[in-house]
C-alpha cells in the first residue's frame, strides 16, 4: 500500500523508516498538517497517517474518499480531531495506537509535580546566572500530600502506582472503577470529593463531550487554595481563562501543563524568533508558577517504536482484512462546548 504521512518532524520518519524495513509500504512524508488545502496531496495513495493537530473534519473527509483513500491511521491513541461518524458513512476505515506510553506520560507527569514543587526551573536559572541564594525555593514533601487523579485508565494507572509507591495519599475519579487501582491503596471518590480534598490534581482522562471544559470555573471554586493543577492529557480538559483567573485570585497555586486547548497551530513548531500571537497562552507564560512544554510527554524512544510498529501493523491488518477490533476506532460523538 501506498501510505501518505502528514505533519511530520525528524523523529516520525527515523522510527518509521527503522519499522517498516519489515512492513515494506511506500511511504512518503509531508510536512504540513493535513486540512482542506493539503488534502489533495493525498491524491494517489491507498492510506494517510495523521498526529493529533490534523483536520480529519467531513470535509476533508470527502475529499479524501474523493482521492481514493481507504484509511486513516493515527499515530496516537486521541482521536477526537477525527469525524469518525462521517468517516463511516463514507467507507473511510479508522484506526489508531491505544495506547503506546503510559509509563512515559506518568514519568512526564511527575516531572511536572517535582519541577514546580521543587522550583528546580528558576533554581536552574539563578545558578546559570551566578545566583546560589535559596530565597523562595521552599518547596514541600510530595510523599505527605493528597494527590487526585482525574482518569484510572492505563496511563492514570501508572500513575497511581508511582506516587503510592512514593507514599502519597491517591484520591481517583473515574466512572468506571478498577478493582487492581483499589488494591494499590487508592481510594475512589466522587469528582467533587477529589476537588475538596486534593493538593495536587493530575488529568489522565481521554476528551470526551462529557468531560470537556472539566476544569472550569465551578470546578476551581471548589479546590483546595493553592492546588496544584497537572494536565498532561488533552487541552480542552481545562478552561484556560478559567484557568489564568484561578492563577491571579491564588486559588492555582502552581500550573504544568503539556497540552493546551488552543495548542494547534502552536506546539511541535519553532516560533522562537517570532511574536506569538495567541494572547491567552502569552498571559499563561507570564506567571511565574506555571510550566508548560510542548506536548512531549509521550516522547520517549519506546513509545515512538511502538506507535511506529503499531501503526503500520494496522495498515497491514486492514489490507488483509483483520484489522484489531481494538485498534478500530469505532463511533463516538464529538465533544461540545457546556453552554456559556
Amino acid at each position: 500500500m501506498r501510505v501518505a504521512f502528514f505533519n511530520t518532524k525528524k523523529y516520525d520518519r527515523q522510527y518509521f523508516d527503522q519499522c517498516n524495513k519489515k512492513f515494506n509500504f511506500d511511504i512518503t512524508y509531508f510536512k504540513p498538517l493535513l486540512e482542506l488545502e493539503t488534502a489533495k496531496l493525498a491524491f494517489g495513495f491507498d492510506a494517510i497517517c495523521v498526529f493529533v493537530h490534523d483536520d480529519v473534519s467531513r470535509q476533508v473527509l470527502e475529499l479524501l474518499k474523493e482521492h481514493g483513500i481507504k484509511l486513516i491511521v493515527l499515530r496516537c491513541a486521541g482521536f477526537n480531531n477525527v469525524d469518525i461518524k462521517s468517516a463511516q458513512s463514507l467507507g473511510v476505515g479508522v484506526a489508531r495506537v491505544p495506547a503506546y506510553s503510559p509509563q512515559g506520560v506518568a514519568e512526564h507527569a511527575l516531572g511536572l509535580m517535582l519541577t514546580l514543587n521543587r522550583k528546580i526551573y528558576k533554581a536552574y536559572h539563578r545558578v546559570r546566572e551566578g545566583n546560589f541564594s535559596l530565597e523562595g525555593l521552599v518547596g514541600f514533601e510530595l510523599g505527605s500530600k493528597t494527590i487526585g487523579v482525574v482518569g484510572g485508565g492505563k496511563i492514570g494507572s501508572v500513575m497511581i502506582k508511582i506516587l503510592i509507591g512514593m507514599g502519597c495519599k491517591v484520591l481517583v475519579f473515574d466512572p468506571i472503577k478498577n478493582e487492581a487501582i483499589t488494591a494499590l491503596g487508592a481510594q475512589y471518590v466522587s469528582f467533587e470529593e477529589l476537588l475538596n480534598q486534593s493538593d495536587v490534581i493530575t488529568l489522565h482522562a481521554p476528551l470526551t463531550k462529557e468531560n470537556y471544559h472539566l476544569i472550569d470555573t465551578d470546578s476551581i471554586k471548589r479546590m483546595k487554595k493553592g492546588v496544584m493543577l497537572i494536565n498532561t492529557s488533552r487541552g480542552a480538559l481545562i478552561d484556560t481563562r478559567a484557568i489564568i483567573t484561578g492563577l491571579k485570585s491564588g486559588r492555582i497555586g502552581y500550573l504544568g501543563l503539556d497540552v493546551y486547548e488552543e495548542e494547534e497551530h502552536l506546539f511541535f513548531e519553532d516560533y522562537s524568533e517570532q511574536i506569538i500571537q495567541d494572547d491567552v497562552f502569552a498571559r499563561l507564560m507570564t506567571f511565574p508558577n506555571v510550566v508548560i512544554t510542548s506536548h512531549q510527554a509521550f516522547l520517549t524512544d519506546q513509545a515512538l517504536l511502538t506507535i511506529a510498529e503499531t501503526t503500520l501493523q494496522n495498515v497491514q491488518d486492514f489490507q488483509e482484512g483483520k484489522l484489531s477490533e481494538i485498534n478500530k476506532v469505532s463511533y463516538v460523538e464529538e465533544p461540545k462546548k457546556k453552554d456559556g
